[in-house]
């Protein structure tokens, strides 16, 4: 590991060297992302049985959200969204999609796409991103490092994070070798295997485990930037699949709650205590949020850091790959799970802290969206002149800086995975629609039907109104049908045609 160390710090000592004096006019931006993370995962959020007390002083120090949503209900689309600005009817990245013509990584997004990033580097920040990408591979026009990033270390490709003890990680354009055995992220425990034996899972683990890096290079450029504006993008592979974390983290929680122990039978890799790994992970997690923030202090930059924390997605369903979020109530009784465009699939927890201009403790009802979050910060930064003027984006500054502010006129999601989808929001009214890509061979599915739900007193999407309220459907179907624009990549096949 010291080799790739050592190259990681020969690109940090030059911008040392000709950093300016504290440039304190614009404020650093830290925006971290969790993987999978359910909307209940988190004590600040309800959450009772997984430990998060660095993220709950956040939310004790920041603005708590509670109609937060994430750009789509997978992956990449979502961060396209929190990268464009742009709704995911009008976003280039719709779905999760390998690459073709690479060896791994994400359909690449264009040149000059993703305007978060690049207008950011207009304005004289140091951009940093550690974690996972999913927009573009090495080499390709989504470069992380051809989208406006001086630095990248972590994860390319999606697929390869499954597996937190990979065989490399990308240091920048250079492919770091990681003294972990090659096997595959979807392997089944043998039949000859004793799945109560701790020995049965050691095939399944390594020496150099990926989070741990990513954090530690994270820290890293904090300390590099720390005269000059940064924007240190954190999107964490937690707690994505597979449930893999170090045993130190997993003494945490062993015995604690009643566990099986899961043999791979419904992908990924197994795991002997599945739930105790589950919130050994987070609570990782959690540590590794407060040591950046820890370090954010001891170096001075509190009140000049805007701390974000959100998800992409909702979490997983069914006990897929051993994860059990019923058990923690991870969804927090919304219905729905990634993937769906119910409310647990993609309303997120979503914490921002600034001290000194954010007020400590309070929370907010606003509904918010990814693509709102470029011309907030855009506002907060003060260069508001620059936002461009096709987003669909809505700046909540005012919000967060405790002004009045008119309610968002609407929040449209779709996307063509999982039979294709719609959804839009407008104040308490939610309409969706699926099958959209329907099956040719089903008979029984209606794709233009609109589910329609209040969530003010129908939080959990219970009873479908939409027979008693023709006129708010016949108004919110008129949105779903403006809002979608052709995509040859990631059709609706049931509005292309």
């Amino acid at each position: 590991m010291k080799t790739f160390l050592c190259c990681a710090s020969a690109f940090i000592l030059p911008l040392l060297s000709s950093a300016p004096s504290r440039a304190a006019e614009k404020p650093n931006i830290l925006f971290i992302i969790a993987d999978d993370l359910g909307y209940g995962d988190l004590g600040c959020y309800g959450q009772k049985k997984i430990r998060t007390p660095n993220i709950d002083h956040l939310a004790h120090e920041g603005m708590r959200f509670t109609n937060h949503y994430a750009g789509n209900n997978v992956c990449a689309p979502s961060r396209c969204v929190l990268m464009t600005g742009k709704h995911p009817g009008h976003a280039y990245i719709r779905d999760n999609r390998q690459a073709k013509g690479f060896p791994e990584g994400q359909e690449p997004v264009p040149p000059a796409t993703l305007q978060l990033p690049l207008l950011l580097k207009k304005q004289g920040y140091t951009l940093g991103g550690f974690g996972k990408w999913g927009l573009g591979p090495v080499g390709s026009t989504g470069d992380p490092l051809k989208q406006g990033f001086d630095r990248w270390f972590g994860f390319n490709c999606q697929g390869v994070a499954h597996n937190y003890y990979p065989t490399h990680l990308w240091d920048n354009d250079k492919e770091i070798k990681l003294n972990n055995p090659k096997f595959s992220a979807h392997q089944k425990l043998p039949a000859d295997a004793d799945p109560n034996d701790p020995a049965s899972y050691a095939a399944y683990s390594g020496k150099d485990y990926a989070p741990d890096l990513i954090g530690e290079q994270a820290l890293q450029f904090v300390r590099a930037n720390k005269d000059r504006p940064f924007f240190l993008y954190f999107p964490t592979t937690v707690p994505h699949l597979a449930l893999q974390v170090p045993e130190d983290s997993l003494k945490e929680y062993a015995g604690k709650f009643p566990d099986e122990p899961y043999t791979g039978n419904r992908g990924y890799l197994p795991q002997r205590q599945p739930r105790a790994a589950y919130a050994a992970l987070i609570t990782r997690m959690d540590r590794d949020i407060g040591r950046l923030l820890t370090l954010i202090q001891d170096l001075g930059l509190d009140e000049r850091t805007i701390v974000v924390f959100t998800s992409d997605n909702g979490p997983l369903f069914d006990r897929y790959g051993g994860t059990d979020t019923d058990f923690f109530d991870s969804a927090a009784g919304l219905r729905g799970r990634k993937g769906s465009f119910y409310e647990g699939g993609f309303r997120e927890p979503c914490l921002v802290r600034w001290k000194g201009h954010i007020t400590a403790g309070s929370t907010s009802d606003r509904v918010t969206g990814f693509e709102d979050w470029l011309p907030t910060l855009i506002e907060l930064i003060g260069a508001m002149k620059i936002t461009p003027a096709d987003l669909d984006g809505i700046s909540f500054a005012p919000t967060l800086l405790g002004k009045k502010q008119e309610p968002r006129p609407f929040l449209y999601r779709e996307s063509s995975g999982s039979g294709g989808q719609q959804c839009v929001r407008v104040g308490d009214w939610k309409a969706l629609r699926r099958n959209l890509n329907p099956n040719p061979n089903a008979k029984d599915q209606q794709p233009y039907a609109i589910e329609l739900y209040n969530l003010a007193n129908d939080r959990a999407e219970t009873s479908d109104v939409a027979a008693q309220n023709p006129e708010i459907v016949a108004r919110l179907r008129s949105i779903l049908e403006k809002q979608h624009t052709k995509s040859a990549l990631f059709p609706l096949r049931a509005m292309d045609n």
